[in-house]
């Protein structure tokens, strides 16, 4: 059987100088926090190196020295295609400038540095339905049963839908050119990722009353801003429950390294 194979880009930007998290680990960079005593990046890049679904790997961070120099890089470098593009200053922005600079081919799929669960299962998963969904855009996300049933003191942004609740998984898949108008939507909205009402409301009035009254569901959702976009976005519903956990908070990288020595 063929393997439709996507380009993978990896958000690693940190936030700074005094970024909570690697401030806590001593960390000189967020991506770099050790997780189960691996950088968290390595991590991520691992799993996409080990996935016949994944061409080449990008990293989108600041400066190109700070991957360059992980631990093991080197080593798996040498073993897969991975590269560093520069990072702007919004995530958005970064996929964006990284999906028009010409250097990676479609279809992409984008994670995070601090998805340090990340693992083939998943991408497999979520590459395999992208491609089976016929749509510009996908975008990864588990029910709140998942999550909350493996895992009851997870802390997470759930969106309340009439069906069920979901929490985003970091990961994205964009199929064409036509998904570069989700960019450009993501750009207006980014500041709103963890207020959903307001995030619905960038969609029109309706749909905002329907998501505060609980009329809407999550196909609706999907198809409401397909319709405002021009284009096809569809969920894929992850079914591991550490599709949903990062470490973007201390309760976060307590609970990674729980599951990770379990």
């Amino acid at each position: 059987m063929t393997v439709q194979a996507f380009d993978a880009l990896v958000l690693a930007a940190g936030r700074g100088p005094d970024d909570p998290m690697a401030k806590a680990s001593g960390a000189r960079h967020k991506c770099l926090l050790p997780v189960g005593g691996t950088p968290m990046l390595m991590r991520v890049l691992a799993a996409l190196a080990l996935s016949p679904h994944i061409n080449r790997i990008f990293v989108s961070i600041e400066t190109p020295g700070i991957v360059e120099g992980a631990d093991g890089f080197a080593e798996l470098s040498h073993k897969h295609s991975i590269e560093t593009i520069p990072s702007a200053d919004k995530a958005s922005s970064s996929v964006g400038e990284a999906l028009r600079s010409g250097r990676l081919a479609f279809p992409v799929l984008v994670t995070t540095a601090d998805h340090a669960l990340l693992s083939p299962a998943m991408i497999e998963h979520f590459c395999t339905a992208s491609i089976a969904a016929q749509a510009d855009v996908t975008a990864g996300l588990a029910e709140a049963d998942t999550i909350l049933g493996a895992y009851p003191g997870a802390a997470r942004t759930f969106l309340r839908f009439s069906g069920g609740r979901y929490s985003g998984c970091n990961l994205f898949a964009f199929t064409g050119p036509r998904a570069l108008a989700a960019i450009d939507f993501w750009q207006r909205v980014e500041r709103d990722r963890k207020q959903p009402w307001r995030l619905i409301r960038a969609f029109g009035l309706a749909p905002l009353l329907w998501y505060l009254s609980g009329r809407l569901n999550l196909e609706q959702a999907f198809a409401k801003g397909s319709q405002r976009l021009g284009l096809t976005a569809k969920p894929v519903i992850m079914p591991m429950a550490e599709a949903a956990i990062d470490v973007d908070k201390p309760q976060d990288l307590e609970l990674v390294e729980k599951i990770l020595g379990s």
